[in-house]
């Protein structure tokens, strides 16, 4: 498909620099099947759903992973910014960095900021290959349970371009910026649908008899960037590792089958449940990397209503909801958002959304 189809102009000050206090008071955009949208308030969510639902969310926690240092050992010592986006083993890092034309393979690099103590102070890499984009394989000093411990001491968390842009990162993003449920580290950006839930909304879900379950997928940089090539064919998906347990695949198909319906929360879950469901939606238990890529045309197997926020124009995650509503429904759901001061991206408003029909009482009629 054309990139351009999923292109779209967004006001920049529609764009979120903090989230809701208290997070369930964001705004919820309701997207109904036959394309009638609803406002709504995330808090509102137990109205919208029903009994015996099952809410699938994501338990990754974001690692600090945006690193500050210089490059060592030649004439000049140029300024480097470094995101980690995916472990390679117990010393190696894949990241993104910035500037990359000042790098070659050999380099070293030096981490570490004023009055912080990190070991010996710093933390040193040495740019061990090269690839497009501004990736690189980094080779820590350090290895193992002491490497982690550097990086969490010297590491910030990594906010998306469209707000690292507008302001600095500070403490308050290092709770802001991490889901209630953050349990196993390795996401170096949140699982933004997540960031909603408070506990006094998951205690009016459970009353309301929706049941809840946790996977996980590390959610890697990719997430943050648009499509450059013309054609969707042509684009390449991060890798992206996860896990679903035999207990909670076993407990959604048994769900399943007695007519609850699956709620994602958040495109993070959708794409790992679609990942592990079999062509008759039965979910396997999954451990391993996926890069599946969802645009229109996808039959979804496993997913029937998503809970999401508003994603980037020419993003992945807006060609994924494009699929999953229908694009012109999604591009007429965001014209209505922007209209209407929806806050958008990472810190802001949600969507719900349903696909196919709906049963027993109509969802007109809910607010």
């Amino acid at each position: 498909m054309r990139t351009d189809l999923f292109d779209f102009e967004l006001p920049p000050d529609s764009i979120a620099l903090r989230p809701a206090n208290p997070r369930d008071s964001a705004r919820m955009l309701v997207v109904l099947p036959d394309g009638v949208l609803r406002d709504a308030a995330v808090s509102d969510l137990p109205r919208w759903l029903e009994a015996g639902d099952q809410l699938v969310v994501n338990d990754t926690k974001v690692i600090p992973a945006q690193l500050t240092g210089r490059r060592i050992g030649r004439e000049t010592e140029p300024k480097i910014e470094a995101t980690l986006i995916k472990r390679l083993d117990g010393s190696r890092w894949q990241a993104l960095v910035k500037p990359a034309k000042k790098l070659v393979a050999g380099d070293h690099i030096r981490f570490g900021n004023e009055g912080r103590v990190c070991l010996l102070g710093h933390l040193d890499a040495e740019v061990e290959a090269k690839g497009g984009e501004g990736e690189v394989t980094l080779s820590f000093s350090f290895h193992g349970p002491a490497l982690d411990q550097a990086i969490a001491d010297l590491g910030n968390p990594p906010l998306p371009p469209y707000i690292a842009s507008k302001r600095a990162p500070d403490d308050q993003d290092a709770s802001d910026y991490q889901t209630m449920f953050a349990e196993n580290e390795g996401a170096v950006a949140a699982p933004t649908a997540g960031l909603h839930f408070t506990p006094a909304l998951e205690a009016k879900l459970r009353g309301h008899g929706v049941t809840l379950h946790r996977l996980t997928l590390h959610v890697g940089a990719g997430t943050f960037l648009p499509v450059k090539t013309d054609d969707t064919r042509e684009h390449r998906m991060h890798a992206e590792w996860g896990c679903i347990t035999h207990e909670t695949a076993a407990a959604l198909n048994a769900a399943r089958a007695s007519g609850g319906r699956i709620v994602a929360v958040g495109t993070t879950s959708l794409r790992l449940l679609e990942s592990a469901a079999a062509d008759d939606g039965a979910i396997q238990p999954f451990q391993g990397e996926t890069s599946i890529f969802i645009t229109p045309g996808y039959r979804f197997r496993a997913v029937d209503v998503l809970l999401t926020n508003f994603h980037l124009p020419r993003s992945t995650l807006f060609m994924l909801v494009s699929a999953f509503s229908g694009l012109d429904t999604m591009k007429a759901a965001y014209v209505h958002a922007i209209k209407g001061g929806y806050r958008f991206y990472s810190y802001g408003d949600a969507c719900l959304l349903f696909r196919g029909p709906t049963r027993d009482r109509t969802l007109h009629e809910r607010l």
